[in-house]
């Protein structure tokens, strides 16, 4: 399938002001679509909207703690004042609480990183969707996974879950859409290694934990290992591309298959879960 022509359709991303969010944003912009860019981040999605304008595109930024139902409802309604109509949603905002077994992590993690990494995707599927169905919309819903939604090993535990569940109701999402015979696609993004600051993602959590000497050296290790990951515009050209290929499944590594597949050996022998801990270098 060729690259769709997308000049004038917009695209509503989460998570928008860096990273992962930002590469996205900087793809549909050269492909011509409007941006609503939302962030918890004030500064940091004030900069990154004053960038793409400056390049020629037409955005509006919402500021939006994807966690808050009524904020995403808020972004929507924003959404569709603003541009008229909705094309594309990239549930994207995400999260890691750094690195502990997983009996350590308090309730509080817990609450903190579903509430983003799920409940955001949840939010941002109950607020678009049905009024996407509704306008007949030939669109596409992005959710961001991780390669950690594929696999599960020795990862964070509480980032690891939350990516399993984008995953399933992503999967679940495309059923239920086909069922209803929508021309909305979705696509869950489950990337590998990127260079992006989801390391330090708890500078934007008020109760962040104190880390002992052992987990902050492994969150700098972790650090210098994305450091070097793949850049994000990168990726937003992948997602366009996924996109336009109707692609359910669209990764940036392909070469992490073997450890895919490792986990579900592990599944289909059922004696043992998979090991595998995604490299760093």
């Amino acid at each position: 399938m060729g690259q769709r022509n997308r000049n004038g359709e917009v695209a509503v991303i989460t998570g928008a002001a860096s990273g992962i969010g930002l590469g996205i944003a900087k793809a549909f912009a050269s492909a011509g679509m409007k941006l609503v860019l939302s962030d918890i981040e004030a500064s940091k999605l004030e900069a990154a909207a004053a960038g793409l304008i400056a390049e020629g595109a037409s955005v509006k930024s919402v500021l939006t703690n994807v966690s808050d139902a009524c904020a995403v409802d808020a972004l929507a309604s924003e959404a569709y004042a603003t541009f008229g109509r909705v094309d594309v949603v990239c549930n994207n905002a995400g999260v890691i609480e750094n690195f502990k077994p997983t009996w350590d992590y308090s309730l509080a993690d817990w609450d903190w990183v579903l509430g983003i990494n799920l409940m955001g995707v949840v939010h941002g599927v109950r607020s678009f969707v049905p009024r996407m169905i509704e306008d007949d919309v030939d669109g596409h819903i992005v959710n961001t996974a991780s390669i950690g939604g594929l696999v599960s090993g020795t990862a964070n535990g509480i980032y690891t879950v939350s990516k399993h569940a984008v995953v399933a109701l992503s999967e679940v999402l495309q059923n239920d859409l086909n069922k209803k015979r929508a021309r909305l696609g979705v696509s869950v993004l489950c990337p590998g290694l990127i260079a992006t600051e989801i390391a330090l993602s708890d500078r934007n959590r008020d109760d962040a934990p104190e880390l002992s000497d052992r987990e902050d050296r492994l969150r700098q290790s972790f650090n210098a290992g994305i450091a070097n990951g793949m850049e994000p515009r990168e990726v937003g050209r992948i997602v366009l591309a996924g996109i336009d290929n109707r692609d359910f499944y669209i990764k940036t590594h392909p070469e992490l298959d073997d450890i895919v597949r490792d986990r579900f050996e592990g599944i289909l022998d059922g004696r043992r879960p998979a090991a595998t801990r995604i490299p760093l270098d």
